[in-house]
């Protein structure tokens, strides 16, 4: 991989918390558990999946009865959520991860305790989605596990009617993960922590390996330009 720990510790700087992301409104506790309200009741009494695609693969921060490989098809990882803290700030905004319909997405499907159902359920519903505004990208996926078709709970999957993503040129959210660094660490390192626990899956994302490239030359090209000596990378399709 190009952009190596080297590179994404040029990324990381020391920022302050500078409260909510601007323009969100902070879910209420009273909201939350509405939210989790709804969930419960379109699972029933059937089991609740989650389908990880990210950092959710490597720190679910719950204990799963289970958990395998799976497919979501007519869905794919894009850099397309802009955001203005936690890996970024108003300055330098940056790019986190969501799902946009097209292609294919392999991840892990968890299957919640059924003990611990609503509490494990609220605990990781109050991570994901702490706006009001992006209740919407909470979403039920069908995803293909080797088992047969699951219906699994996600995060961040996007509609046109959220219009909370965009997707961006490669050369241009390349730049913006370069750049961005907030509180929570970089938007590069982000990227470079999804690849490398991807690839520990045996998971490997085409889409996410280019921009690493991209992002490993930009970081590069903005450390020689501030008069530093780093080689250049091979093209991004290398």
């Amino acid at each position: 991989m190009l952009l190596t720990p080297e590179l994404v510790a040029l990324t990381i700087r020391d920022v302050c918390d500078d409260g909510p992301e601007p323009g969100w409104t902070l879910l209420s506790e009273a909201e939350l558990d509405r939210l989790v309200d709804r969930i419960e009741s379109d699972a029933g009494s059937d089991p609740v999946f989650v389908f990880a695609y990210g950092s959710l693969i490597w720190n679910p921060e719950f204990q799963p009865v289970s958990r395998q490989r799976a497919t979501a098809h007519g869905w794919h990882r894009s850099f397309s959520l802009k955001i203005k803290r936690w890996r970024a700030t108003s300055d330098q905004p940056g790019l986190m991860m969501a799902l946009e319909r097209g292609g294919q997405c392999d991840g892990i499907v968890f299957e919640l305790s059924a003990d611990r159902r609503r509490q494990d359920l609220r605990a990781l519903v109050a991570r994901e989605i702490k706006y009001r505004e992006v209740i919407d990208m909470v979403r039920w996926l069908p995803v293909r596990t080797q088992n047969g078709v699951r219906k699994a709970l996600t995060f961040w999957a996007s509609t046109k009617r959220s219009g909370l993503t965009t997707p961006l040129p490669p050369e241009q959210a390349s730049s913006l993960i370069a750049g961005a660094c907030g509180q929570g660490g970089s938007c590069a390192e982000y990227l470079h922590n999804t690849i490398v626990d991807l690839d520990a899956e045996g998971i490997r994302d085409r889409n996410l390996w280019r921009l690493q490239a991209l992002v490993a030359a930009e970081i590069i090209g903005r450390q020689n330009m501030l008069g530093g000596t780093l080689a250049s990378t091979p093209p991004a399709d290398q």
